[in-house]
């Protein structure tokens, strides 16, 4: 299982929110393209987000984005505020490795698919729940649709894979949402990358141990400095 640890841009700063509220922004980082730096070489890949983009349904940190970016280099995905095709376009012209999208596959599921087709590989579908539900609209609304029904919409379509967060647990520590990442990862005909409320390395050993589960994104426990990011990477390697 591939370790992403996470870059959540807000207003220029890498913070992370607690249950995904715009009013519970904890900062870590005033300099998010240093911290990409930092990564580079140590990590595969970065989970980088831009919230306010997310909130307004269109990119807000193009440009910060694009130096951390240039600063990591190759491993890149980027989400938050990407609505249309035309902003994919841009964020993988700009180097980002892939793009997801949210609020797309439940408003759009045309445009998702044809999107991955253009691109193989490249798009990853973000499921946020809510209850059981999809959130949408950066998390400030919540949809009818169960991640298993929008998984279900992209059969068969060339997406990397599906990012399935658990919103009440988000930037919690409190654990991931084992059972329901590992029914996705089940049923959902993708691999899956699992989001939200990781704060031990034994959090990260249980993921490790669903198959399907191909990654992990971890945030405020490497920035918290409750495990490393070498400690983060051995946990979550194959037994041996």
């Amino acid at each position: 299982m591939q370790i992403l640890p996470a870059i959540d841009l807000f207003e220029g700063k890498a913070v992370r929110l607690h249950q995904g509220r715009y009013d519970a922004v904890t900062v870590y980082d005033a300099d998010p393209v240093g911290l990409a730096a930092r990564l580079r070489g140590k990590v595969e890949a970065l989970h980088v987000v831009d919230l306010e983009g997310a909130r307004e349904g269109r990119p807000v940190q193009k440009e910060l984005v694009r130096a951390v970016v240039q600063a990591f280099g190759p491993g890149v995905e980027v989400g938050g505020g990407v609505r249309a095709a035309e902003t994919a376009e841009q964020y993988l012209a700009l180097g980002a490795e892939r793009v997801v999208l949210g609020t797309a596959a439940i408003r759009d599921v045309v445009m998702v698919r044809a999107l991955a087709s253009a691109h193989p590989g490249r798009v990853v579908v973000a499921l946020d729940a809510k209850d059981g539900f999809v959130a949408v609209e950066g998390w400030v609304e919540t949809s009818t649709r169960t991640a298993l029904d929008v998984a279900r919409d992209l059969a068969g379509a060339p997406v990397a894979a599906l990012l399935y967060t658990d919103v009440a647990r988000d930037g919690t520590q409190a654990g991931p949402n084992v059972t329901a990442t590992a029914a996705l990862a089940e049923k959902g005909g993708f691999p899956v990358i699992a989001s939200g409320g990781v704060g031990t390395l034994e959090h990260l050993r249980a993921l490790a141990r669903v198959p399907g589960v191909a990654a992990a994104i971890v945030g405020r426990a490497l920035y918290e400095r409750v495990f490393t990011l070498e400690e983060a990477i051995a946990a979550a390697a194959p037994a041996a």
